[in-house]
């Protein structure tokens, strides 16, 4: 006895920072008969795992390849500087480069903001992923510049972290192979950009049921002149019916009173 054959899953992949709980809800809530599988992996591997099919989709860090993957821009994100909890910085709300110029800025290899070189002085050594960055600071080594949603994925309670004004920004998009645009990427693409359940993908609804031919129908187009066998509301369409005596009458005349008889 063979049991039925399950059905496929969609692999959505994420990068550190991503949080993708609020589309998965969505997608469960539209789609029940195919199960999300969401799959973590390192920003400097998204495009590897959608190159090798390990998933259908992913939220990753822009620049992407253009010529490879397709894109949605999502949001850009602020970026901030990690410190301890008493270092100097927490004294302001914001900071600049230049006010960074005399700390020991970390550099990890595994860095999503895109800039050649970090301000202030660097590490004797780069830390090779930013989860060893965040251990340096709270050693007191140096202070690390990262996407704000890095910075709280890293939340302790030695560490803080404010907005650098001049810094490079991250961009977080959805991303796929351009080859390989599915009708449940389609769907996940209606999510990620607030379609409404009832919303149907351009390419699905004939020309004809669309919003705006429907429109152009009922607003645009001219009610069609009845000819004298197809009827009409005035009395020479009618066949019977009539009021008797009032049919040759002009419009607006008055009838007078009979008098009555002595």
């Amino acid at each position: 006895m063979t049991g039925s054959a399950a059905t496929p899953s969609f692999r959505l992949a994420y990068v550190p920072g991503v949080t993708p709980g609020k589309w998965a809800r969505i997608w469960h809530e539209r789609l029940p008969g195919t199960p999300l599988e969401l799959v973590a992996v390192p920003a400097a591997e998204a495009s590897r795992v959608l190159r090798d099919g390990d998933a259908d989709a992913a939220f990753v860090r822009l620049p992407v390849d253009r010529t490879v993957f397709s894109a949605i821009p999502l949001y850009t994100e602020t970026t901030v500087v990690m410190v301890p909890k008493d270092h100097v910085v927490t004294a302001v709300e914001e900071v600049s480069c230049a006010d960074l110029a005399e700390e020991t800025v970390l550099h990890p290899l595994d860095d999503v903001l895109d800039w050649e070189r970090p301000p202030g002085e660097p590490a004797f050594e780069r830390p090779a992923t930013t989860d060893d960055a965040v251990e340096l600071v709270a050693a007191g080594i140096g202070v690390l510049v990262v996407p704000q949603s890095v910075a709280r994925l890293h939340h302790r309670r030695d560490l803080t972290y404010r907005p650098v004004v001049d810094a490079p920004q991250s961009g977080v998009a959805l991303s796929w192979l351009e080859d390989a645009t599915t009708d449940q990427v389609e769907d996940l693409i209606g999510i990620v950009r607030g379609r409404t359940p009832n919303s149907t993908r351009g390419r699905d609804k004939p020309a004809s049921e669309s919003g705006s031919d429907r429109k152009r129908t009922e607003k645009g187009t001219p009610t069609p002149r009845k000819t004298a066998g197809q009827g009409s509301r005035g009395g020479a369409g009618r066949t019977g019916g009539g009021r008797s005596g009032s049919a040759g009458a002009p419009k607006g005349t008055r009838r007078s009173k009979p008098r009555r008889r002595s």
